[in-house]
């Protein structure tokens, strides 16, 4: 079977977060401007008319490991978000509807939406906008379609071939309309995120016959898009705009992403000026800060996001290899008292109840781990059942070993901290003894969770598509192995041929009700085997100074800087 599982996905790692100094959290509230809201939009609609003009700092938690985001080392998240979506064109994007769903839409890459054939063979055809060009004027052309499917599904170190390695080619008789042909047999539900997603469409003239990653890894000077990038390691990522854009192009002189991986730090350069905007990760301290009101400035808060933070289990290690070991586990927590704790000051207040994050609501059970609510009754019945007594300790044991086991995040993040200590003293008074160890974030994702050295794992995995389907994550072909050169994403080692059933059709399948069909089925499946327990929705969060205008706002798979070319500044000047 090809590899064709893995969820398009990006991590979030651990960022660095210090106590904020109370002078970040002024009290000179101004009506209507720094109260969050918790928006269930994309973004918030501006009427002002925006200027031309001004330099735009905003400060960003993580520095990209390198600009190929076709390559392994572009999974950041911050990197993706800060260059990727400026500078390569995308074939289809997601857009938010009036009902909360995303849909993919035609992006002004294309004329009008591709044509899908399934007979003989599955078949997308797409009509590139004849006004279509890279920075350097040389028109966007089916040969780019062709370069990138080629480097995505036989190019090495690739970060993610879903999708890809089932295309048989891509024909370039008219330069202007790519026709993607699969193999003979082959379907994928998720043509949709192809030439899109994480990675775009890339250029040809460029790059072909090049080793891509060393073209790519440190920055590049071409872009498809309304944005060109340089990248300063260590200090900064800026934008200028690219005059041969043909779609509306930036108002904004320039955009300046400061590196500024501490929290703390980062607040006391936005209430400064010396940064305008910023998007920090919910932790205590910024939640605090919102609550508290944050003086001349606005905030979005947004709970409906495709990002979801679970403890995430290695169900191949013991103890936790036993299912009625891991239900027992999610009956000793009270989920929803964590998440109000995290984030109740900017009303997000129940745990998560699926591992489908809510953007892909449609294609899920969102209910579906509902009914772990916390039972210690029911958790004792369950250990019991399996032969666990509880010690003078009050600790479970059985033949001799303890009922324990480590939980791995990212090292820094005082939010993860602190849910871990109180998960801790939870689950102790509940029998378990548990060890707490910090990683750092590139051991974390580079290794241990890859090569399964860990028990449990809190950390968030994001969504770059809106793809249905958890197989990349939970079908057992996914699980890394030696004859999948270790790039599977079911790092929890999860196998089971009746959730396989299901996730395969989804995948499979171009009937959206079958999918969807199968979508809860499998919720349900992976809920009853207690594959991994959900915990928040982890909210996005933007904050911006009462100076800066225009359509901001959080988008759920692009990011918050999606539509950075209508941003711009009061008279053209940001401070």
């Amino acid at each position: 079977m090809t590899d064709k599982r893995k969820r398009p996905l990006r991590i979030v790692a651990g960022i660095a977060s210090l106590a904020i100094l109370a002078s970040a959290c002024g009290s000179d509230k101004k009506s209507g401007d720094d109260n969050p809201t918790t928006a269930p939009a994309a973004s918030t609609t501006s009427s002002v008319e925006v200027p031309t003009g001004g330099t735009l700092t905003i400060g960003a938690e993580q520095e990209p490991d390198c600009f190929d985001w076709i390559g392994s080392c572009g999974g950041s998240s911050w990197g993706y978000w800060m260059a990727g979506v400026q500078t390569t064109p995308a074939a289809l994007t997601p857009e938010k509807q009036a009902d909360g769903t995303y849909q993919y839409v035609a992006s002004n890459l294309l004329t009008g939406e591709p044509v899908l054939e399934t007979d003989p063979v599955q078949k997308v055809t797409y009509e590139i906008n004849p006004d279509a060009v890279w920075s350097d004027g040389v028109a966007i052309t089916c040969d780019d379609f062709e370069y990138t499917w080629d480097q995505v599904a036989n190019g090495e170190d690739v970060y993610d071939p879903t999708g890809y390695t089932d295309i048989e080619k891509v024909d370039c008789t008219d330069p202007s309309s790519p026709v993607v042909v699969w193999k003979k047999g082959a379907v994928y539900s998720g043509w949709k995120q192809l030439f899109g997603a994480g990675y775009g469409v890339w250029p040809s003239h460029l790059l072909k016959g090049k080793d891509r990653n060393a073209e790519t890894k440190d920055g590049y000077d071409w872009s498809g898009g309304p944005w060109l990038a340089k990248w300063t390691k260590g200090d900064n990522v800026t934008l200028t705009p690219n005059d041969k854009y043909w779609g509306t192009k930036p108002k904004l002189e320039k955009v300046v992403f400061k590196i500024q991986s501490d929290t703390a730090a980062q607040f006391q350069s936005f209430k400064s000026g010396q940064v305008q905007a910023i998007y920090p990760q919910p932790q205590l301290d910024v939640i605090d800060a919102i609550g508290a009101g944050i003086p001349k400035s606005k905030s979005v808060v947004n709970a409906q996001t495709g990002s979801l933070e679970a403890l995430w289990i290695n169900t191949s290690r013991a103890p936790l290899d036993s299912v009625e070991v891991r239900q027992a586990l999610a009956y000793s927590i009270d989920r929803d008292t964590i998440v109000k704790q995290l984030f109740g000051k900017v009303g997000v207040e129940k745990a998560a109840n699926s591992l489908n994050p809510f953007i892909l609501a449609e294609f899920s059970d969102q209910e579906s781990f509902a009914g772990y609510k916390l039972d210690l009754a029911k958790a004792e019945e369950l250990l019991t059942g399996e032969g666990w007594a509880k010690g003078s300790d009050g600790f479970y044991a059985k033949d001799g070993k303890t009922l324990g086991f480590e939980i791995k995040t990212t090292e820094g993040n005082k939010r993860r901290q602190t849910t871990l200590i109180a998960l801790q003293q939870v689950l102790k008074q509940a029998g378990f003894d548990v060890k707490i160890t910090f990683r750092k974030a590139g051991d974390l994702f580079g290794t241990d969770g890859p090569n399964g050295d860990f028990d449990v794992a809190l950390y968030a995995q994001v969504l770059t598509a809106i793809t249905p389907g958890l197989c990349g994550q939970f079908c057992t072909d996914s699980i890394p192995t030696a004859a999948n050169g270790s790039t599977g994403n079911n790092w929890q080692r999860f196998s089971d041929p009746d959730v396989d059933e299901q996730l395969e059709i989804i995948e499979s399948s171009l009937d959206a009700d079958k999918q969807k069909a199968a979508a809860k089925a499998a919720d349900k499946l992976l809920a009853e085997n207690m594959a991994s327990l959900p915990l928040d929705p982890l909210p996005n969060i933007i904050i911006w100074n009462e100076t800066v205008i225009g359509p901001i706002g959080d988008q759920a798979v692009l990011g918050p800087f999606w539509n950075l070319n209508e941003w711009g500044c009061t008279a053209g000047k940001c401070a």
